[in-house]
């Protein structure tokens, strides 16, 4: 009689993934997250036969966007796949793993790898098979054409509602607190004071540096402010940043701003139109390219140069304004910072100490000795410059061979890859062709200028110099500039030995 034997089933380990795009809810005793975890595990109890368990650990991503694959949960989830503690992933929906394709596919890639399967508890389907998956993917492509759509219907509601002057939402900006009951804006008296301080400030010439330093002391701060879920917002010193992202807020017109057309808001405004306007002209003066705020457009010829002596901290150049005159000086930085051991040192006027340097140089250089040295420095400095250039247009020509011949190897002559290699080319070419044109540019210098200019007196070849060649002199001969502010006293290090002799004699 012949016996029979049933061999034990196979434990599957089911996973639960569970995901919400928005906290909304979340705080209810049953919310969405449950209401999917428990769909998962009865469909985990219907194959119970089958040798299904579901794992107790929780992977719930409540207020995560199905866009990206910046959850938590769902990192913890590939570990664990990665590890080989999970059999089977199970999910309400598709669009609960993953609203994109592309990230799709990577988690995928990860679940084949380590023997993991994937179960859609409302669509049925088996990745296993070329069928399954190609159903897995248009079900996804809906996913993500869906999201698609709710963004761009949100973008344009939100459009269509500033448009109209409503206050859509954000993050609140000083100067004005929310009527949670109408949705509007409504000024805070004490804060728009402050906002039009700083505007004041800065359209009278004080740089964005010295008007953070001032409203540190003053002990002003960002807007704080705290959400309907008791989440405190703001609150932070006002830096530099925040300063150039108030100035440049048009909401402080009472006016909103939808691409690049202004609308009226329902909003009282803060600063008048002709202050804003003047301040943003003032913001694109200061910039370097009219567009990048923050960065001076003045050159300054003791940069990295110029130290305060009282505290070693380095000075840099700013400038205040009147109707018809800028007026630059250096400043310690250390002065400008708002804490107990901040420098008490004085700005120095710039072009008075910038003639003391030139003096001291002028004097030294009375010497043809030191002033050849000068020169021979400046040609390996230029020597330097010429030699990078040339290999950097060794590498854009080498690029520029390489492209071509891609081209001449396509075998579809309208290929989209022609285009892109055709572009490359053409910006290979240009940029070779700016580089020689440095070259050239450099080796006149060195060929022609630097070497009769040794034999002229200082005064002369200093006037017959710009400020880059005049800062690249200095920058040669002088190690470091001190500037005592109690003083005034302005000391000069010399790099080279005999240049310090010199001085000494």
């Amino acid at each position: 009689m012949a016996s029979t034997s049933n061999s034990p089933t196979k434990v599957i380990r089911c996973a639960i993934y569970t995901r919400k795009s928005t906290e909304e809810g979340l705080e209810q005793n049953f919310n969405s997250l449950d209401a999917q975890r428990d769909a998962g595990e009865a469909y985990v109890r219907s194959q119970t036969g089958e040798g299904w368990t579901v794992l107790p650990t929780l992977y719930d991503d409540g207020g995560f966007t199905g866009a990206n694959m910046e959850r938590p949960a769902m990192k913890r989830l590939l570990a664990d796949s990665q590890a080989g503690a999970v059999d089977c992933v199970v999910v309400y929906k598709v669009d609960r793993l993953s609203r994109n394709i592309r990230d799709f596919a990577k988690i995928m890639e990860v679940f084949d790898k380590h023997g993991t399967t994937f179960v859609s508890v409302t669509q049925q389907f088996n990745t296993t098979t070329s069928l399954g998956r190609l159903t897995l993917n248009i079900l996804l492509s809906f996913a993500q054409f869906e999201r698609e759509i709710i963004s761009e219907r949100t973008k344009d509601k939100q459009s269509a509602a500033k448009k109209r002057g409503k206050w859509t939402g954000g993050h609140l900006i000083l100067g004005y607190d929310l009527d949670s009951e109408n949705g509007r804006l409504v000024i805070n008296a004490e804060e728009a004071e402050r906002v039009r301080s700083i505007f004041q400030w800065y359209r009278e010439g004080e740089s964005v540096f010295s008007i953070a330093a001032k409203v540190s002391r003053l002990g002003w701060r960002n807007k704080q402010w705290t959400t309907r879920a008791d989440k405190v917002y703001g609150g932070q010193p006002l830096r530099r940043s925040h300063l150039y992202n108030l100035l440049a807020n048009v909401l402080y017109t009472g006016q909103l701003r939808v691409d690049q057309t202004f609308y009226p808001g329902e909003h009282e405004a803060i600063i008048d139109q002709e202050t804003f306007d003047l301040v943003q002209a003032r913001i694109k003066e200061n910039s370097v390219c009219g567009e990048k705020r923050g960065r001076t457009r003045m050159e300054s010829l003791l940069r990295g140069l110029l130290y305060c002596s009282g505290c070693g901290s380095a000075m840099y150049q700013t400038y205040a304004s009147s109707s018809d005159r800028r007026y630059r000086y250096y400043v310690c930085a250390r002065s400008q910072q708002p804490t107990d051991n901040s420098c008490v040192a004085r700005s120095v006027s710039a072009p008075a100490v910038e003639d003391a340097i030139v003096a001291s140089v002028q004097r030294v250089s009375l010497h043809p000795q030191v002033l050849a040295a000068a020169a021979q420095l400046i040609r390996q400095r230029l020597n330097d410059e010429i030699a990078r250039l040339r290999e950097e247009l060794s590498g854009v020509q080498v690029r520029v061979k390489n492209w071509k011949s891609q081209v001449a190897r396509l075998r579809e002559p309208s290929d989209d890859r022609k285009a892109e290699l055709t572009g490359q080319i053409s910006i290979g070419e240009a940029r070779a062709i700016e580089l020689k044109r440095e070259i050239m540019l450099r080796e006149r210098e060195r060929m022609e200028g630097d070497l009769h200019k040794t034999m002229e007196p200082f005064g002369a070849l200093w006037k017959a110099m710009n400020m880059r060649e005049q800062g690249l002199l200095l920058r040669q001969m002088i190690e470091k500039v001190g500037y005592e502010g109690r003083t005034g006293k302005v000391t000069v290090s010399f790099k080279s030995a005999s240049i310090k002799q010199l001085c000494e004699e």
